[in-house]
């Protein structure tokens, strides 16, 4: 029971084992719940939601790990916890969505230090705190291209 809701969890109901680019395919997907679901925009609820999931996926990677080997690519549920910190407390909108996934993606692709570094934790540790900083790069960046953006008036409301 332990290993199946593990890999229910850490899979993210399955996405973990999409036949290809499940990473990609999972923070799409929590990219698109978290631009669809208002209530993620309240600090109060946003935070908490992060920190369920990264509990939960430490917790999942840390099964899975030993069940498939060290950072498996069925773990997808970091790839949640990563795209959520990318969106965090920023404006409204599917362009900031589109922004905070392609940043996401990107940071977690490049893994420049200590995103790259941190991978050595032990444990699920290493799966689930990678993502993190990936997102964090992803939220700054986004910031920033807002912030440029703002000076040439360009409409965000799509």
């Amino acid at each position: 029971m332990r290993e199946v809701t593990a890999k229910v969890l850490g899979s993210c109901a399955g996405l973990g084992y999409f036949p290809f680019a499940p990473g990609t395919v999972t923070s799409l997907v929590a990219a698109v719940v978290f631009g669809a679901a208002p209530s993620l925009l309240i600090p109060s609820i946003a935070f908490p939601s992060v920190a369920v999931v990264f509990v939960l996926g430490l917790w999942a990677a840390g099964v899975m790990e030993s069940l498939y080997g060290r950072d498996p690519s069925q773990v997808t549920i970091d790839e949640v916890a990563g795209q959520w910190v990318a969106l965090l407390f920023l404006p409204a909108g599917w362009f900031t969505v589109l922004l905070g996934f392609a940043a996401f993606r990107f940071f977690d692709i490049v893994k420049p230090e200590p995103v790259n570094l941190s991978q050595n934790l032990p444990g699920g540790w290493g799966v689930m705190v990678d993502d993190l900083l990936a997102g964090v790069y992803a939220n700054l960046s986004v910031r920033i291209v807002l912030w440029v953006l703002s000076f040439f008036s360009v409409t965000m409301h799509w």
